[in-house]
């Protein structure tokens, strides 16, 4: 897998609402990366990451990213994740970032 480690943005339009009804972030139909839309073809897996607070003496487990690996229109297979809380430093609207992806297969 190549790493890549960078903000995308959902594509307007349709998401997963049964994903949404849960509590969890709406899956997109597409993304846009470096400018060019990817279709998602099809949700391969997915998974969460949870970690404890850190600073408090309770060290309660909060649920931080929810992680998919997606077929793509153009068979390559991504890794993204949906960020719940926004670092203080980074941008209030990133919420989507590509983890790294796998080139198609010939």
């Amino acid at each position: 897998m190549e790493f890549v480690s960078e903000t995308i943005t959902p594509v307007g339009g349709r998401f997963d609402q049964a994903a949404m009804s849960r509590g969890e972030p709406g899956l997109p139909s597409a993304f846009t990366w470096r400018d060019e839309q990817f279709d998602v073809a099809e949700r391969l897996d997915s998974w969460k990451h949870s970690e404890r607070e850190r600073g408090r003496g309770v060290g309660e487990l909060y649920l931080r990213r929810h992680y998919h690996k997606l077929r793509m229109s153009d068979r390559s297979v991504w890794t993204v994740y949906f960020v719940r809380q926004t670092p203080k430093s980074g941008s209030a609207t990133a919420r989507w970032f590509l983890y790294g992806f796998e080139k198609a297969q010939p």
